[in-house]
């Protein structure tokens, strides 16, 4: 299974969605806890564009937020990035 990461921070309720989303399916997920660590935000700003949490990898490819996460899983297209 591909790796997940997760990049959070300990106020954000889709955090927390993202994170019973992939404990609810058994998919081990690494959490990345921001919330006291302004240059590791400012790093993932610049790599993701975006300024919001989370941001989720699968492997090396870039998700999204939790909406993106969902959009994909109804998409059906979800399983195929956690394989290797």
């Amino acid at each position: 299974m591909a790796p997940v990461k997760i990049y959070s921070t300990a106020w954000c309720g889709y955090c927390r969605a993202a994170k019973s989303f992939f404990k609810e399916r058994n998919i081990p997920a690494e959490e990345i806890d921001l919330t006291n660590d302004d240059e590791a935000r400012i790093q993932l700003q610049q790599r993701t564009g975006r300024n919001t949490v989370p941001q989720i990898y699968i492997g090396e490819h870039h998700v999204g937020g939790y909406d993106d996460l969902r959009a994909l899983d109804r998409a059906g297209k979800l399983q195929a990035l956690l394989s290797p």
